[in-house]
């Protein structure tokens, strides 16, 4: 990922706030498929920020770990 694209990437709660939005449009159903189709695929695009987010933090407090002293 280059600094490019960081720089435009949502913050996780903003990820997690549109992800749940998707959803909700989603279960609530009454779009098109091609609407569908496109809320998942947002969606699906919205997790994977998340997770890229989550996954960061816990390499950040793995290495805080290490670093501290037992």
């Amino acid at each position: 990922m280059t600094d490019e694209t960081k720089d435009q990437r949502p913050s996780y709660e903003q990820a997690r706030a549109e992800l749940a939005s998707v959803v909700e449009r989603l279960e609530a159903g009454g779009t098109t498929l091609e609407e569908s189709l496109a809320l998942w695929e947002r969606g699906e695009k919205l997790a994977e920020i998340c997770q890229e987010w989550l996954d960061g933090a816990r390499a950040r407090i793995d290495a805080a770990r290490q670093d501290s002293p037992t």
